[in-house]
């Protein structure tokens, strides 16, 4: 079936708290079904400014949300706009909404996929379940509908348009000279500065991008940091060309949310950074794939074990073209059209 003047209503939230990794992703998505001829509606009760921009010049039409995130009031607000918009399926992106949530949009007649990271809900009652996530499982949904289908695993994985047009061309001549920085959207912990303390043992020829996200509130302090540091760095902030400053880096030393994605896509190896405790299972799974090194818990990296896991690794060109290799083999680019799929598919 065509997406034709058909519409996807996609109810998710971003901030410093929440971060942007979840309407980035529902912003891959909501380029996938336009591009099949669909309408996107967006519902959000918090929405960082430069991410509705996107969606607004994507050509998304956006709702706010009065209700409290992931209440009855919230559901019902989505699922009025949802009918009102005559919506064939409802797309939630966030912890937020809880099964109790499901229902009661799917209580008004609608369709709903959730995109979930964890399997952290006893029951799960969508229509649909995405998990991307490379160590995503049949097994860790015991608990749910009968008609309840599962998209798992990395062939799903949600790609910006702008990853998808850019080369993924690599060369691996002189080790590592060129290094990316990020910690995804909004970084609460400001674990960049634990970072930025270690690039002055990384030697003077290594030139460092530090991606400061667009909801992060620690820009002025990451500044003041960086004029008492010798090492060369520039920040990159809200970058309109992450696939390009990807393509620049020899290896990025990354949180180990959705960014690994884009980077195994882009061929760069990555140090990854755990963040948070959904982070902890991929940053394992893509370590024991040998696409990435994971560094662990935040909190337990010191400046000195950082830098020294950079120099162990940054003059290994055999071991960075099989990371590079491995993960390209894993992201293929294809995941948000097979979605839209098997979302029209069952329609």
């Amino acid at each position: 079936m065509s997406a034709t003047s058909s519409t996807l209503l996609i109810r998710t939230d971003s901030s410093a708290q929440i971060g942007t990794g979840h309407a980035r992703r529902c912003l891959a998505l909501a380029k996938a079904w336009q591009t099949t001829g669909g309408r996107v509606l967006l519902a959000a009760a918090e929405l960082n400014g430069s991410i509705e921009e996107r969606f607004r010049n994507e050509g998304c039409e956006i709702f706010r949300i009065t209700a409290v995130a992931g209440s009855s009031a919230d559901a019902r607000q989505a699922a009025k706009l949802a009918l009102g918009g005559n919506a064939t399926w409802v797309v939630v992106d966030g912890y937020q909404f809880e099964p109790l949530y499901i229902q009661e949009v799917k209580r008004a007649g609608l369709r709903v996929m959730a995109i979930d990271d964890d399997a952290r809900f006893e029951h799960y009652c969508s229509d649909v379940v995405l998990n991307q996530n490379v160590c995503a499982n049949e097994a860790q949904y015991p608990r749910r509908e009968t008609y309840t289908r599962l998209l798992l695993g990395p062939e799903f994985v949600l790609l910006r348009p702008e990853f998808l047009a850019a080369s993924r061309r690599r060369e691996f001549s002189g080790g590592v000279r060129n290094i990316l920085l990020t910690m995804g959207g909004s970084d609460p912990e400001n674990v960049t500065m634990k970072v930025m303390d270690a690039l002055p043992e990384l030697g003077a020829d290594i030139e460092t991008a530090i991606v400061v996200g667009a909801a992060n509130r620690h820009y002025e302090k990451l500044c003041e940091r960086g004029k008492h540091l010798p090492a060369r760095f520039r920040f990159e902030r809200d970058p309109a060309d992450m696939p390009g400053l990807m393509r620049s880096a020899d290896l990025a030393i990354s949180a180990a949310g959705s960014t690994c994605w884009e980077l195994a896509f882009m061929g760069v190896p990555a140090l990854l950074i755990v963040l948070a405790t959904n982070q902890e299972a991929i940053a394992n799974a893509l370590d024991e794939r040998g696409i990435a090194i994971n560094l662990g818990w935040h909190a337990e990296l010191s400046a000195k074990r950082i830098a020294d896991s950079v120099l162990q690794v940054q003059q290994d060109k055999e071991r960075l073209r099989d990371m590079s290799r491995r993960g390209q083999d894993l992201i293929d680019g294809k995941g948000a059209a097979r979605v839209v799929q098997h979302l029209q598919n069952i329609l």
